[in-house]
């Protein structure tokens, strides 16, 4: 029996699980310190307000490490009954997530920013997935360009965009160039 080519995959699928191994050591003994500590850094330096890192290690091997900026009231309030009674509709400020995968690599997401029962929240926008030993420093500074950029776009949401034409011929009308 030729079993060439199966040693070749056997082999590939072995060095997967060494891989996953050492990703989750390095998790352990790099990439958490890197990241509670570079976070942390950002805060103080940057003075973001109300920003914590909270770490998630109730689940060994899958653990997350967050830069979350809190809950607050978003400044809209629900009338409950008619003699005034109001509910204050709350606003999650968005987080950075580092979540270590059942493979040991990690993967960058973005929450935005969402107030609770003011339609649904956004789902987690997936910076990148990376191997331990790609994550370092000057990334982080990038996701954190990243998550600023979202959530300031959140904050700031309007219409000003110009709107993209949906028609494949020229609209009719005054002012319209006739050669676009």
């Amino acid at each position: 029996m030729d079993v060439g080519s199966l040693i070749l995959k056997v082999n590939k699928y072995k060095q997967v699980l060494q891989n996953t191994s050492e990703y989750r050591e390095a998790w352990h003994s790099d990439i958490k310190p890197l990241l509670i500590n570079a976070l942390n850094e950002i805060i103080e330096d940057t003075k973001l307000n109300k920003a914590e890192v909270i770490v998630r290690d109730n689940i060994e091997n899958l653990e997350t490490i967050i830069l979350d900026l809190g809950r607050s009231s978003s400044g809209i309030s629900e009338n409950i009954t008619d003699s005034g009674v109001k509910r204050t509709m709350i606003k999650s400020n968005g987080s950075l997530v580092y979540q270590q995968l059942f493979n040991g690599k990690i993967m960058v997401m973005v929450f935005s920013p969402h107030i609770e029962g003011y339609g649904d929240p956004k789902p987690p926008k997936t910076i990148e997935i990376l191997r331990p030993d790609e994550l370092k420093a000057p990334f982080i500074i990038r996701h954190m360009e990243v998550f600023l950029r979202d959530i300031t776009d959140w904050e700031d949401f309007d219409d000003d965009e110009p709107e993209k034409k949906t028609n494949s011929f020229n609209p009719i009308g005054f002012n319209i160039s006739p050669i676009e």
